[in-house]
């Protein structure tokens, strides 16, 4: 489903340069649950980015479903990231001034697959349904990042990227969260998780640590 070959992130700072990743290779099976572990400045978002297409390895290459993601255009990138992907985020990303439904219908105008009727079902699978006219603002932060799910979820992703989705839930909305991943994993889905979390690190089948940009064996 997903493979990064020797892939590198070198950023510019000054005069020098900071390493983000180096040479990392990642295989992730279709239908399979990953977590990414390691310490803070370890390269793990920077990883996440890079398998959503989001962020230019400086070497390397990044396969999503076999297609070499960085040798496409911008505009078919996205279309295949709109099309396979679902991102769910520790800051949830929602946009403030729209309501809870137009927030998890938001990736239709980006070519989501989904349709209104999807919506619906996924709101109330994930218990929105009497939230759905409420802005984030007027929500809990568990509630909002299931906001958050019910969006990646809208477009029926292969894969789900997840970077620390729980980091700011208390034990109960972060196991709420992780049930519904887990769900969706028992379904067919592929999950690559970054997370400092033991509760979500527990929910995946194998863990890859990483350590300066590195895997640590």
């Amino acid at each position: 489903m997903l493979e990064l070959r020797g892939v590198s992130k070198i950023y510019r700072a000054g005069e020098g340069e900071i390493r983000a990743l180096d040479g990392v290779s990642v295989r992730v099976e279709a239908g399979e649950f990953v977590a990414v572990r390691g310490p803070s400045g370890c390269g793990k978002s920077t990883l996440l980015m890079a398998a959503a297409g989001m962020a230019r390895p400086s070497a390397g290459r990044v396969l999503l479903d076999g297609e070499d993601l960085y040798a496409l255009s911008p505009r078919r990138r996205a279309a295949v990231r709109a099309a396979k992907v679902g991102f769910v985020f520790q800051m949830f990303h929602l946009i403030p001034y729209l309501s809870v439904w137009e927030n998890i219908l938001s990736p239709l105008v980006a070519g989501a697959r989904g349709t209104r009727d999807d919506a619906r079902a996924i709101a109330e699978r994930v218990g929105l349904t009497e939230r759905l006219g409420h802005r984030p603002s007027e929500l809990s932060t568990g509630e909002r990042q299931r906001v958050a799910l019910a969006r990646a979820l809208l477009n029926r992703p292969q894969l789900i990227l997840a970077d620390e989705p729980i980091g700011n839930l208390d034990p109960e909305n972060g196991r709420a969260v992780m049930d519904f991943l887990a769900e969706f994993n028992a379904e067919g889905g592929t999950v690559l998780l970054v997370t400092h979390e033991e509760l979500a690190a527990g929910y995946a089948q194998r863990t890859i640590t990483l350590e300066r940009g590195r895997l640590r064996p």
